[in-house]
């Protein structure tokens, strides 16, 4: 675990090549199956594979029900993919081949939301627990078959 004033993030080895990982995170209909969080639904709309600046909504829930539009800020074919809604912070996984697997980096960049702010909540301490349990999530599918 890597934990800066301005983003949280952790990793995982998993047993699937970096394009196999990276065609799952480009579909956000199977976001849900990965989701540590609890709080992601389903999507709402969205194309059938995101693209650099493509923009895709979400049904969430964390109380109470609510919608959210993200829109892919940073993107590399089978390496790294961010997102962000409304708010400046950034959801990114970032992909290494690593033997017959890959190396998974998930963080949660909120360097651009006043960090010194919100590093003083809980948000990063939750956003990471939530990285942690999506990227357990994540070599389970792939172990699974």
């Amino acid at each position: 675990m890597a934990q800066e004033e301005s983003s949280v993030s952790h990793s995982v080895l998993v047993g699937a090549s970096p394009q196999e990982v990276f065609d799952l995170l480009a579909d956000p209909r199977k976001h849900p199956i990965i989701d540590g969080s609890g709080t992601v639904r389903g999507e709402l709309r969205a194309p059938d594979r995101l693209s650099e600046g493509a923009k895709f909504g979400m049904r969430m829930k964390r109380g109470v029900p609510y919608r959210i539009t993200n829109r892919v800020v940073e993107w590399e074919e089978n390496r790294r993919i961010a997102w962000r809604n409304l708010l400046p912070h950034r959801w990114r996984y970032e992909l290494e081949p690593e033997g017959a697997g890959t190396l998974v980096i998930e963080t949660y960049d909120y360097s651009r939301v006043l960090p010194g702010v919100l590093s003083r909540t809980r948000v990063p301490t939750e956003n990471l627990n939530s990285i942690k349990a999506t990227l357990h999530r994540l070599k389970a599918h792939f172990e699974r078959g």
